[in-house]
């Protein structure tokens, strides 16, 4: 039988930082609590040609929602100056506007995915899955941190 923190030690988290109100670590678990959205999604990817995957998981607005970006309620669309900044387990980059995931804005349907084609990804870490991304450059494997920014932007 497996060691309890050994067991522990293989589930992948997700540090979710910055301009938030309550900074906090996930793991795949974690996110299957969420309301889970499915997506079939095909991309383009430079080394293999064209990927065709189901995913599962929450929407990335509601997630990091629930973490309370630290929005300025005094300043009409002080949201917009927000940046979203994933990393993953690679190295593997992107950076993603609050406004592309606003349901008042972009509506994006971001996923952080907690499964590919019905497997889980308790081990790897979730995948940062855009939809309607033509090219899989975005779609972040094994995500483990994803950052708040709202500094990008000249605040008067």
């Amino acid at each position: 039988m497996c060691h309890p923190l050994a067991a522990a030690a293989q589930v992948a988290e997700v540090a979710l930082t910055g301009d938030l109100a309550r900074p906090v670590r996930l793991t795949v678990p974690d996110l299957l609590a969420w309301p889970q959205h499915r997506a079939r999604v095909s991309f383009e990817c430079a080394t293999s040609g064209i990927r065709h995957h189901r995913f599962a998981g929450p929407l990335l607005y509601d997630v990091l929602s629930d973490a309370g970006p630290a929005f300025d309620p005094t300043r009409r669309k002080d949201r917009m100056r927000f940046l979203i900044a994933v990393t993953g387990a690679d190295g593997h980059h992107a950076v993603l506007s609050w406004a592309e995931i606003d349901p008042d804005f972009g509506r994006a349907s971001v996923l952080l995915a907690a499964s590919i084609d019905d497997a889980p990804l308790d081990r790897a870490g979730p995948q940062l899955v855009l939809e309607r991304d033509r090219c899989g450059a975005r779609h972040i494997s094994g995500i483990r941190a994803i950052r708040v920014d709202g500094g990008y932007a000249a605040r008067t």
